[in-house]
């Protein structure tokens, strides 16, 4: 059952990025499973991006998070850790992301996973379906609830 609420415009999330507890009910779907369900994620909103949503580990079903190979580094949330997403039917290589150590003002972070919803057959935030954020990097959720423009797609870069 979706939820109204006001429609947020990405230029006035604060950055660094805020951390915000979502009762928002997240699925998340790939080979034809439900990998995750969860109405307990965190929303991380950062200037001129879709929302990100963390699941905690536990909402995602027992051996569908496979350890990936490499680390990136966010300016303000530490060094973040890949996995592959794997069901029978399908893996999504390095489609989902963990900070293990966040940094101060992150620690919420531990022990929650992101997903880029454009690797997956598909993410729902109440029942609506996601559209992800365009470039290879940002893994952002864009729904009726934000408005943009997103940076992403070709010519943001420098924003």
């Amino acid at each position: 059952m979706s939820i109204d609420r006001p429609v947020e415009n990405v230029w006035d999330y604060p950055r660094p990025p805020s951390i915000e507890p979502s009762g928002e009910r997240i699925v998340i779907e790939l080979g034809g499973h439900v990998i995750a369900d969860s109405t307990r994620s965190l929303r991380v909103c950062e200037t001129s991006h879709p929302p990100t949503y963390y699941l905690p580990t536990e909402a995602f079903v027992e051996g569908v998070l496979r350890p990936a190979t490499g680390t990136s580094l966010c300016e303000w949330k530490g060094e973040a850790s890949y996995f592959d997403l794997v069901t029978p039917e399908r893996i999504a290589s390095r489609a989902a992301w963990t900070y293990p150590e966040p940094r101060r003002g992150f620690a919420a972070l531990a022990d929650h996973v992101a997903v880029y919803p454009g690797r997956v057959d598909r993410c729902t935030v109440d029942g609506e379906t996601v559209q992800p954020q365009d470039g290879d990097f940002y893994g952002g959720w864009i729904t009726s609830r934000v408005t943009g423009p997103f940076k992403g797609a070709p010519g943001t870069m420098g924003w």
